[in-house]
């Protein structure tokens, strides 16, 4: 009696060299999607990030830095919960923050002493916007370097990648 062998596994990573269809109008296979898009998206943070420690503060301090700016006078608490962050990491990103001259806290609340708002100083707010500068001038550099065909498959991608990230 002969054994039938399993065919052999296919690696998780074999599935990432392309986008599959099993047939005229299925939709494409979102784990192969998933495997191309995530390596991508990781060097992408990474080339961004190295752009805010060059003007020394880290990519966690720049994120909360654009947060606060976009919603002033936010709490400890909600900046925790929105930034998914600990009170205690985030306390201790806002001391350096604080240290470093780019936010204050303050406790402008009438009743509740408790309450301390986040607010970006003006030195905060340049830092802010150098990086914003820095991080597109990058960007707009990197994409010159795409054909238009490219370049215009990235703008139409804009959209989609945004409601994988946009609160539900």
């Amino acid at each position: 009696m002969v054994e039938k062998q399993a065919p052999p596994a296919t690696p998780y990573f074999d599935r990432a060299s392309a986008v599959q269809e099993s047939s005229a109008g299925s939709l494409p296979d979102t784990l192969a999607i998933a495997n191309r898009l995530r390596p991508v998206l990781l060097r992408l943070h990474r080339a961004l990030r190295t752009e805010a420690h060059d003007l020394g503060v880290t990519s966690t301090q720049a994120s909360l830095l654009a947060a606060i700016t976009r919603s002033p006078n936010i709490g400890l608490g909600e900046l925790a919960a929105q930034e998914h962050l600990t009170s205690p990491t985030l306390v201790n990103h806002i001391d350096k923050l604080e240290a470093a001259g780019f936010v204050e806290r303050v406790r402008s609340h009438p009743t509740d002493r408790r309450r301390v708002e986040i607010r970006v100083t003006v030195a905060g707010a340049q830092m802010v916007e150098r990086l914003r500068e820095r991080r597109t001038a990058w960007l707009a550099a990197h994409l010159e370097q795409l054909t238009p065909e490219e370049l215009t498959a990235v703008a139409a991608a804009i959209e989609p990648l945004n409601k994988l990230v946009r609160p539900a």
